[in-house]
């Protein structure tokens, strides 16, 4: 519980800080740029712990965690930036029955789906009543990051949480330099200080350290149980954002 809480603390403010990134580079740079940066510093904690390298089977789960929380929920988010993640826990919870094997029992399941309920009546409330193509990139996103949850969860449970991440974050990163290059080739990197700071935050917190005690929690403590603590995110990110943005949160 007190790893996956300081994961979801590390995750809380990445929302945020991809909006201070996004105030000066363009997202698809912010998306996987932020990926390029953690795989050069996963790069050298796998160079300098001498890691195995992983077997064919776990190549493909790592393919699986790379795919979700490496390319398809920054990129997403990036495009889409709305705060309804608080739905995230209800797709891990999902993805820890068809990837990892758990088995929650109906009491778990109906505290998740009471969660589930808050966060969508709080995105009624919040003027989401009709569905736009950013609402559907998001629960797209939902659904990845879920996905990549669970099964980097899974995957810990051999690999550690450390390796489960830093190898996801080296699988990926051949893909994402071609895109990166030419994003930056054709919109330049010119960034003042607060775009600087989330652009670190969501490198070096949001995408790498944050994972390290989440993939932990998620192996020792079981996918859709500790997933639940995401629940915690939603008021987290809106106290950042009401903190740090200037933005209203109302009661």
């Amino acid at each position: 519980m007190l790893l996956g809480t300081i994961g979801v603390i590390g995750f809380s403010f990445s929302l945020p800080a991809t909006r201070l990134a996004l105030r000066d580079l363009d997202p698809w740079v912010v998306a996987f740029g932020r990926a390029l940066v953690a795989a050069a510093l996963a790069a050298l904690v796998l160079r300098a712990t001498r890691a195995p390298r992983p077997t064919p089977a776990q190549w493909r789960a790592l393919a699986i965690v790379a795919a979700g929380v490496v390319v398809g929920f920054p990129l997403l988010t990036s495009l889409a930036l709305q705060i309804v993640v608080g739905l995230a826990p209800a797709a891990t919870a999902v993805m820890a029955v068809l990837r990892a094997g758990e088995r929650p029992s109906g009491a778990f399941c109906a505290a998740s789906a009471a969660g589930t309920l808050a966060v969508l009546v709080f995105a009624f409330v919040s003027g989401a009543g009709s569905l736009r193509v950013t609402d559907v990139e998001l629960l797209l996103a939902v659904v990845l990051v879920g996905l990549g949850y669970a099964e980097g969860g899974a995957l810990a449970r051999d690999l550690g949480g450390t390796r489960t991440i830093c190898w996801a974050l080296v699988l990926s990163a051949p893909l994402l330099v071609p895109v990166v290059a030419v994003r930056l080739a054709q919109t330049g990197f010119h960034v003042h200080a607060d775009s600087a700071f989330g652009f670190a935050y969501v490198a070096g917190v949001s995408m790498f350290a944050a994972f390290f005690a989440w993939y932990a929690g998620l192996a020792r403590g079981g996918v859709a149980r500790i997933g639940q603590i995401q629940l915690v995110q939603a008021p987290l990110t809106l106290l950042w954002a009401g903190l740090f943005l200037g933005e209203r949160v109302t009661a």
